[in-house]
């Protein structure tokens, strides 16, 4: 929910993917947590389905407007790129759990299991968090792709070569069918979820059994999808209403709760707060202690110390190092004594 409000403000293309990304891995958390270990592999499957196709939708985009990534400066896309546009309609689509597309299944699953396995406000905070995706990322569709062209003129944007639009393809393609293999049991009947049974034996002895319909039915299950698939499709159509008809809105909530707004923009300030409690102390550290005492003082005062104290000892070793033969003579005569000497001694 968090890294999804940071999505309605940002502007930069790469970016707002990122934190919705950030969004989804809390989806699948939210699935472990309650216990529902093979519906969170299953989102993790379809997620790579629609994500991957947006960030290299986002890729085509950038390389179509010359690496410009503010989608402030982008608009009326669809007409230079329709492949590309339609590709990532699909996985916006997708993303937001619009049926029949893979996001669909996975993510009304994981909102089923946090309701029946978790509880009210579990299910709550998905579905507000599904609301959220479903706007942010329509918001970034429209601005994209729809109204008014807001780039100048020495912007040519054109349609991406078959390289990057060919895998654009195949993954809407699989962004569109790849959440049937994980039917609901409601509707895949005596045969169950097929994903579910695939993983089954790996999940034996960890997955939380559940006696759902012990206690909820088909008719709570139906009608919780009912009201997030609905509450998405407004989302899309306010994003919509809001971004193509009337911008002076988004404007004015921006005004009226500037301060939120604010911290939005600014991710929470957590790169702030990072580089206060974590970079800069470091930084320091290093410079007051690592380099001038451990590194100057420690590390380079052993080494040159050692260095010099094999300085002073070959200083005097040479000493004897005269370069006169007849010293030379002496000394090994002197040898010679003291060693038949110590034999002597020793006889």
């Amino acid at each position: 929910m968090f890294a999804a409000l940071i999505g309605l403000v940002l502007s930069d293309f790469e970016i707002i993917l990122g934190y919705s990304t950030i969004s989804q891995l809390g989806y699948l958390f939210l699935a472990l947590g309650v216990g529902a270990f093979s519906v969170g592999i299953f989102h993790l499957m379809t997620h790579a389905f629609f994500k991957a196709l947006l960030f290299l939708g986002a890729g085509s985009v950038i390389h179509a407007m010359h690496e410009e990534q503010n989608i402030q400066h982008y608009g009326g896309l669809k007409k230079y790129m329709p492949h590309t546009a339609l590709t990532f309609l699909i996985a916006a689509l997708a993303i937001s759990g619009i049926p029949p597309l893979s996001g669909f299944f996975s993510k009304d699953e994981i909102l089923w299991y946090s309701f029946a396995n978790g509880g009210f406000i579990y299910w709550l905070i998905g579905v507000f968090t599904a609301l959220l995706t479903a706007f942010y990322m329509f918001r970034l569709y429209f601005l994209s792709f729809e109204g008014k062209e807001r780039f100048g003129h020495d912007k040519h944007p054109h349609e991406s070569p078959k390289v990057m639009t060919i895998p654009l393809i195949v993954l809407a393609v699989l962004s569109v069918i790849g959440g049937f293999i994980g039917i609901p049991e409601i509707f895949s009947g005596e045969h169950g979820n097929a994903f579910h049974n695939w993983l089954a034996p790996l999940f034996k002895n960890a997955d939380r059994k559940l006696a759902i319909y012990g206690t909820h039915t088909h008719f709570e299950e139906i009608l919780l999808m009912v009201i997030s698939v609905a509450g998405v499709a407004a989302s899309i159509y306010y994003a919509r209403y809001i971004y193509l008809k009337k911008p002076q809105i988004a404007t004015n909530i921006a005004k009226k709760f500037k301060g939120m707004y604010k911290l939005l923009l600014n991710k929470y300030f957590v790169d702030e707060a990072y580089e206060v409690a974590v970079v800069k102390p470091i930084v320091h550290g290093s410079d007051k202690f690592l380099w001038r005492i451990a590194d100057n003082k420690l590390i380079d005062g052993l080494v040159n110390g050692t260095a010099s104290l094999i300085g002073i000892i070959s200083g005097s070793i040479r000493k004897i190092q005269t370069g006169v033969a007849q010293f030379y003579a002496l000394v090994m005569m002197l040898g010679i004594a003291a060693a038949l000497f110590w034999i002597l001694l020793s006889i």
